[in-house]
C-alpha cells in the first residue's frame, strides 16, 4: 500500500555522531523504520562505513537513504570554528538538509556545542525568537518534566526565560499531551523575593503571562518529586541540574544492585524483588524519552546523549514525527506573534 507522502516525517540522522557511531545510529535507524511506514531516515556520513553497518540487517530500503559526507566534527573541537570549517561534515550537511526543506528534522549524538551553534546558525531561529533553548524531558515520581534551558544559553535575559516558559509549555501540551502544564522557575526558596537578580526579575513577568500556568518557584529537591511539568532556568543552573540527576540516578542503580549482592538473604529477596525493581527502574530510564530538543529554530533540532544507544536513538526519530504531527514550530510562532501582540497593546 503506497504511504501518503504529506504523512511522512523525513529525519536526518547524523550517522558518525556519539561514541558509538556508525553501528548504534544505523540500528536505531533500521529499527524505526521497521516499526513505522511514516518515516523516512537519511543517514548522513561516511559512506562506505554506514552501508557496512546497513548490510547486516533486513529493513524496509526505500525508507533509508545515505547521504556521504566525508567529514567528522569531533566532540573537542571548538563548535563555532568547526562548523564554519568543515563544510563537508556529516552535522553540516544534516542540517543544511533541513535549513533546504528536505527533511523535516535532525538527530545527532554527537558535539553538544556544535549541535548548537549549527542549528541556530544553519537552521536558524524563528522570527521573534531571542535565543533557542535546549529541552530534556527527565524522569520524575509523577512521569516526566521538560527542564529549560539545560546547556544552551548560560548568560539569559528575564524576557529569554520567558520564552523559553512559552515554549516548553507548548511542546509539554502537544508533544506529551498535558492539558494545562505547570510552569514553575528554578529557585533556592518558594517565596517570590528569593533568588538572583534574574530570578527575582523573571518571576513577575511570568506572573503576568495569562497564556502559562505559573505555579511559582521550584527548589532542586522538589524536582524528582514532579512539581511542575515545565522547569524554567538559565543553561548553567539547568546543566547542572541534568548532570546530578543523571549521575545520582546512576549512583543510587549501582548501590541498590551492589547491596542486594552482598549475602545470601539479599540475594534471595532481590529474585523476588526484581520484576517489581525493573518496572521502577525503567520509568526513570530517561533514553525511553528520546534526546532533548533544541526549540525555537525553523526546523527540528535534537541533541541525543552521547553515548545513545539504538533504543535512545529510536526513540530519538519518534520524538521527531510527534512534534511534525503536532506542528510544535508553528504553534510557536502563533504563540510569539500573540504575546508580541499583547505587549504592543499593554504597552510594554
Amino acid at each position: 500500500m503506497q504511504m501518503d507522502e504529506t504523512k511522512v516525517t523525513r529525519v536526518v540522522l547524523d550517522a558518525m555522531g556519539g561514541d558509538y557511531a556508525p553501528a548504534e545510529p544505523v540500528h536505531g535507524a533500521v529499527d524505526a523504520v521497521r516499526d513505522r511506514r511514516d518515516i523516512r531516515v537519511i543517514l548522513v556520513g561516511r559512506e562506505d562505513a554506514i552501508r557496512g553497518e546497513l548490510a547486516k540487517y533486513t529493513y524496509p530500503e526505500d525508507q533509508i537513504r545515505v547521504v556521504h559526507a566525508e567529514e567528522v566534527i569531533e566532540t573537542a573541537e571548538p563548535p563555532v570554528n568547526a562548523i564554519r570549517r568543515k563544510k563537508q561534515s556529516s552535522m553540516v550537511i544534516g542540517m543544511n538538509l533541513v535549513k533546504q526543506k528536505e527533511a523535516d528534522a535532525f538527530v545527532s549524538a554527537g558535539s553538544s556545542g556544535a549541535v548548537l551553534v549549527g542549528g541556530q546558525a544553519i537552521v536558524g531561529r524563528i522570527r521573534g525568537i531571542d535565543r533557542s533553548p535546549l529541552a530534556p524531558l527527565i524522569p520524575t515520581e509523577k512521569g516526566v518534566s521538560l527542564l529549560i534551558d539545560c546547556g544552551a544559553n548560560v548568560d539569559a535575559r528575564a524576557s529569554h526565560l520567558v520564552q523559553f516558559a512559552r515554549m516548553g509549555s507548548i511542546y509539554m501540551q502537544h508533544v506529551l499531551g498535558m492539558e494545562r502544564p505547570r510552569v514553575a522557575i528554578v529557585n533556592i526558596g518558594a517565596e517570590e523575593e528569593k533568588g538572583n537578580a534574574l530570578v527575582k526579575e523573571t518571576f513577575p513577568l511570568l506572573k503576568e503571562c495569562t497564556d502559562l500556568n505559573f505555579v511559582g518557584s521550584i527548589e532542586a529537591r522538589e524536582i524528582p518529586h514532579g512539581q511542575a511539568d515545565v522547569i524554567v532556568c538559565e543553561a548553567f543552573v539547568g546543566n547542572v541540574i541534568l548532570k546530578l540527576y543523571e549521575g545520582l540516578s546512576g549512583t543510587l542503580v549501582d548501590a541498590i544492585k551492589t547491596g542486594m549482592m552482598s549475602t545470601l538473604r539479599s540475594k534471595i529477596g532481590a529474585a523476588l524483588a526484581l520484576p517489581a525493581l525493573k518496572s521502577t527502574l525503567k520509568a526513570f530510564d530517561a533514553t525511553q524519552y528520546g534526546g532533548a530538543p533544541l526549540l525555537g529554530l525553523n526546523g527540528l533540532v535534537v541533541k541525543t546523549h552521547g553515548s545513545a544507544r539504538a533504543k535512545e536513538i529510536t526513540n530519538s526519530i519518534y520524538q521527531c514525527v510527534t512534534f511534525r504531527e503536532q506542528d510544535i514550530n508553528g504553534r510557536i510562532r502563533k504563540n510569539i506573534i500573540n504575546a508580541t501582540e499583547r505587549e504592543v497593546e499593554n504597552g510594554i
